[in-house]
C-alpha cells in the first residue's frame, strides 16, 4: 500500500503542474479531464499526509519516552497514548478512500416509488416515502424534481418518478432500492387494527449523457393533456409527454411541468436512466443491478426495511439495525440509517480485500 500511496502522491503533483500549463488550459476538454482526476486524488493525498504527520509525531514521542527527565517521559507517554488510536483511525480512513469507487456513485439518481401490497394504505405509505425522500434531498441540498405522479383520491401515491440531482446522490440513495414495509393502523381502518402494507423503491443512476445514441426512429413520442386526482393544479394544456423506446418497450410519462419542452427534457433523462439499467441487466443477467431485482414483486416478505408506527421504530433488516426514531427518519434524517449501511458496505469490501 505504501508504494501505491507514493505513486498517487506523485501523480497528484504531476497533475497539479500540468493543469497550470497554458497549452493544457487552452485544450478545455483535456484540461477538465485532468482537473477532475486531480480532484479525485485530493482527499487521498490529504489523508496520507495527515497520517505521515501523525506517524512522525509518534516516532518523536517514542524517542522522548526514553529521556531521563521523568516529566518529559510522562508528557511523551501521554502523546503516545493519544496518537496511537488516532493513527489506527486514520489508517482505516485511508483504506476506505482507496477502495475501488462505484463509477455511478457521483451520478444523479432516478427514484421510483410504487405502492405494493395493501391497497389504499400502501399508496398512503408511498406518499409518506415520497415526502421523506424530498425532505432528505432538501437536507442534502439536492435538487428534487417529480417527473411523474399518479395519486389516489385521498392523497396516496400509486406511482411516483423523481429525478434527484446534486453531489454524490446515487452513492447515498442506492441503498434504498427494495421493498419497504409499514405496520400501522390505516386511516381507512375503523376497528383500530394494525395492518401491514408495502411499497417498492427503485433507485437508478442517471445516464451519463441524455443525448446518448438513440435512433430517432426508435422513439415514439405522444403529447397529451395532463391528468391526475383532480384539483386546481391539473394542467389544462397538452404539455404532458409519453415517450416509448420501441426496441425495448420502455415507456416514460412526464407531466409535472407546464412546458412541453421541459417535460420532454425530463422524460429523456428518465428514459436514459432506464435504458442504462436495461442494457446493464442484459450484460449482467445474474446481478441485482436491474430494476426488477431491485424492487422485487412488491410483496411484504421481500422487505429491506420495516416502519412500525405503533412502536415508533424503523428497522433495516440487511444490517439488523433498529432505531426508535421513526418520526425523525420520516422527517428526512435518513442518514441515521443510510450512513450505517454505507459503513457496512465499506467493511464488507475491506474484508474481501483481506483487511
Amino acid at each position: 500500500m505504501q508504494n501505491r500511496l507514493d505513486n498517487i502522491c506523485q501523480r497528484y503533483d504531476e497533475l497539479g503542474e500540468m493543469i497550470a500549463r497554458p497549452e493544457v488550459v487552452a485544450d478545455q476538454p483535456r484540461w477538465r479531464e485532468l482537473v477532475m482526476e486531480h480532484a479525485s486524488l485530493e482527499e487521498i493525498v490529504a489523508c496520507y499526509q495527515q497520517l505521515k504527520g501523525m506517524q512522525q509525531a509518534l516516532e518523536g514521542a517514542m524517542e522522548l519516552a526514553n529521556e531521563p527527565d521523568e516529566a518529559m517521559r510522562q508528557l511523551a507517554q501521554e502523546e503516545i497514548t493519544d496518537l496511537k488510536p488516532r493513527i489506527t483511525e486514520k489508517e482505516h480512513e485511508l483504506k476506505v478512500l482507496l477502495l475501488p469507487r462505484d463509477p455511478d456513485d457521483a451520478r444523479n439518481a432516478l427514484l421510483e416509488i410504487r405502492a405494493g401490497t395493501g391497497g389504499e394504505e400502501a399508496a398512503l405509505f408511498g406518499a409518506d416515502l415520497l415526502r421523506m425522500y424530498s425532505r432528505y434531498a432538501e437536507r442534502q441540498r439536492w435538487k428534487f424534481e417529480i417527473t411523474s405522479l399518479s395519486e389516489t383520491d385521498i392523497g396516496g401515491v400509486k406511482e411516483a418518478v423523481c429525478l434527484i440531482s446534486g453531489k454524490d446522490v446515487f452513492s447515498h440513495l442506492k441503498y434504498e432500492s427494495g421493498v419497504h414495509r409499514v405496520q400501522r393502523v390505516p386511516q381507512t381502518e375503523s376497528g383500530g387494527r394494525i395492518h401491514t402494507s408495502a411499497a417498492t423503491v427503485a433507485v437508478l443512476p442517471e445516464g451519463e449523457d441524455i443525448h446518448l445514441d438513440i435512433n430517432p426512429n426508435d422513439l415514439r413520442i405522444d403529447i397529451f393533456r395532463s391528468s391526475g386526482a383532480g384539483g386546481q393544479h391539473i394542467n389544462k394544456t397538452e404539455s404532458a409527454v409519453r415517450m416509448i423506446h420501441i426496441p425495448t418497450g420502455i415507456m416514460v410519462v412526464c407531466q409535472d411541468e407546464r412546458s412541453q419542452i421541459k417535460n420532454r427534457e425530463k422524460a429523456m433523462r428518465v428514459l436514459m436512466a432506464r435504458l442504462k439499467s436495461h442494457y446493464e441487466s442484459e450484460q449482467h443477467a445474474g446481478e441485482a443491478a436491474a430494476r426488477k431485482s431491485q424492487i422485487g414483486s412488491g410483496d411484504r416478505s421481500e422487505r429491506i426495511r420495516t416502519y412500525n408506527f405503533p412502536q415508533g421504530r424503523v428497522t433495516d433488516h440487511r444490517i439488523g439495525l433498529t432505531l426508535y426514531a421513526l418520526s425523525d427518519f420520516l422527517s428526512g434524517n435518513c442518514d441515521i440509517i443510510i450512513q450505517p449501511l454505507m459503513l457496512a458496505d465499506q467493511t464488507r469490501r475491506l474484508e474481501e480485500m483481506g483487511d
